[in-house]
């Protein structure tokens, strides 16, 4: 698996003939597929259950797939999610509460535990669950629906995260969502990030491995001039 996971969300697949969708874009090249959850209360939209995940995995996936859970209250979800097949399950420190106990039901379940930041929410709850996480996931448009435009603001976020994931010595992933394209994506990874959630930016294209070849493009130029 590439050190730069993109991430499909299947938000933006066709539902009609979802297990061909996510087939071929791994087979071009996705490293972890993507399931955004919303519950029409957390978020104004409501979209898929666990059943989703479960039919993936009867399907045949055996990709990670990484459920951010938009959704309120949270626990039982993640249970359900955690049954189904889920590998990644992130959740809102605002959706429970008592953070620390969600994230330890999650790594109990036996999954690896993510929390979500929205755009104008602050990091300061990962000072105390950092020892729980194995990803921090960084929403770049207000969640709720896909195809929004990219908020810049959130850059600076993103490299506060990644120098707190730094210092820390620990291997948590930084996932940002929300606007990622080609236009974008350079920015994301030159601020630090190493997990890239796209969903237009790739259902919507007609050559799913030309435009994730693309993105990694976009990825390795950011990464180098970082370096440079």
């Amino acid at each position: 698996m590439n050190s730069f996971w993109i991430a499909p969300s299947i938000l933006a697949a066709d539902f009609a003939c979802l297990g061909a969708e996510v087939e071929q874009v791994l087979a071009a090249g996705a490293d972890v597929i993507h399931i955004d959850v919303m519950d029409n209360h957390y978020v104004p939209n409501l979209t898929m259950g666990p059943q989703f995940c479960k039919a993936l995995r009867r399907y045949g996936i055996t990709a990670p797939i990484d459920v951010h859970l938009m959704v309120t209250p949270v626990d039982s979800m993640i249970e359900a999610f955690a049954e189904a097949g889920a590998d990644y399950i992130s959740i809102h420190p605002e959706a429970t509460l008592h953070l620390d106990r969600s994230l330890q039901l999650i790594k109990d379940l036996g999954c690896k535990a993510g929390l979500v930041f929205n755009p104008a929410t602050g990091l300061e709850a990962c000072h105390y669950v950092l020892d729980r996480l194995d990803l921090i996931l960084l929403m770049s448009v207000n969640p709720g629906f896909g195809g929004q435009k990219f908020l810049p603001s959130v850059l600076p976020k993103i490299e506060a995260a990644r120098k707190l994931i730094d210092a820390s010595g620990r291997s948590i992933r930084l996932e940002v969502d929300g606007g990622v394209n080609q236009q974008t994506i350079a920015q994301v990874a030159a601020a630090g990030a190493d997990m890239f959630v796209a969903g237009t930016a790739i259902f919507a294209e007609d050559d799913y491995r030309a435009t994730i070849d693309a993105l990694r493009g976009r990825i390795a130029d950011a990464v180098a001039g970082r370096a440079a």
